[in-house]
């Protein structure tokens, strides 16, 4: 997979990344080209080897498609989640990893759901952030739109559910 500069993707447990550059450097005899993100969370910049694009998960933004799937989920689908705070943790870490718009939504509405119930942990509370802020950085990007904008679309998808939309940590 290749991307452009200016291009914007998805860096996986960090959110939305604009290509900023591409370079190159030698190590040794052998040459390696990158990537130069910065991820719009935190205005950090990442280099990408090109060949650990697939390893890291670099993936482009979620289409407009994709992301109507995402709300629906978010609007009516059920939530299956381990009682066991280790072993759910360990699945939600997981999910988070695997950067998936739709595994991201899965792990917020299930610690939505959660934190309705009861409170959650410091770990989880910073999962539930985390998710918060990358749904709305992708749906944001996705439809083009500001993030208060994402933030009322996700909200109206959960309270078609009857969940609350969480404030920020």
């Amino acid at each position: 997979m290749t991307f452009q500069i200016g291009e914007k993707v998805v860096y996986p447990n960090q959110g939305v990344a604009t290509i900023e550059n591409i370079s190159s450097r030698a190590f040794g005899s052998q040459f390696e080209r990158f990537y130069l993100l910065r991820l719009a969370c935190s205005s950090m910049t990442v280099m990408v080897p090109f060949s650990h694009v697939q390893d890291v998960g670099l993936r482009k933004v979620t289409k407009n498609t994709e992301v109507a799937k995402v709300l629906e989920y978010l609007a009516c689908g059920t939530c299956k989640c381990s009682a066991d705070w280790k072993h759910r943790f360990k699945e939600n870490s997981d999910k988070m990893q695997n950067g998936s718009l739709l595994e991201i939504a899965q792990v917020f509405k299930s610690l939505v759901i959660l934190q309705k119930e009861k409170p959650l942990s410091f770990r989880e509370k910073k999962m539930l952030d985390r998710s918060r802020q990358m749904l709305i950085a992708e749906v944001g990007t996705a439809r083009n739109a500001k993030n208060l904008e994402a933030i009322d679309i996700l909200g109206k998808s959960l309270a078609k559910a009857n969940l609350p939309f969480p404030e920020a940590m």
